[in-house]
């Protein structure tokens, strides 16, 4: 299964906020949309991406909540594309530890995928094989 098809079900909508917001703003956004990171993007391009993570670790070191972005994100940003398979992106993920990564076609964001896509598509995909077997199985003589 590519990444075309993962965004297909669950939709290609992204929430984004630019460099220069500021950590309570991404704390909001977040809050708001019960999500856990966010795509950075300055002038319609990706310039990072901040998560849970990063903020856990900004707030730690005693920074308050009125931090640009810019200064919290992790701007090497690791991208697939929608041609990318799912085992592609499984490895990724569990090889650099991330959660989350951007969807990114001739410098256009075009989505997002999160490890929970990652797990849904797989577990849907083994429920219909096991599905498909036992109706097989019934069928036998």
């Amino acid at each position: 299964m590519r990444v075309a098809e993962i965004l297909r079900k669950k939709g290609s909508s992204v929430l984004t906020l630019p460099s220069a917001a500021t950590v309570a703003q991404l704390l909001e956004c977040l809050d708001d949309h019960k999500i856990g990171a966010v795509v950075v993007v300055d002038d319609d391009k990706v310039v990072g991406i901040v998560s849970e993570r990063d903020i856990v670790h900004h707030l730690r070191a005693g920074r308050d909540q009125t931090s640009a972005l810019s200064e919290i994100m992790s701007a090497d940003v690791h991208v697939v594309t929608t041609q990318d398979d799912l085992d592609q992106l499984a490895t990724i993920m569990t090889e650099r530890r991330l959660r989350h990564l951007p969807v990114v076609e001739d410098g256009v964001l075009k989505g997002i995928v999160s490890i929970g896509d990652v797990v849904k598509t797989r577990l849907d995909a083994l429920s219909a094989e096991r599905d498909h077997l036992e109706d097989y199985l019934r069928r036998a003589p």
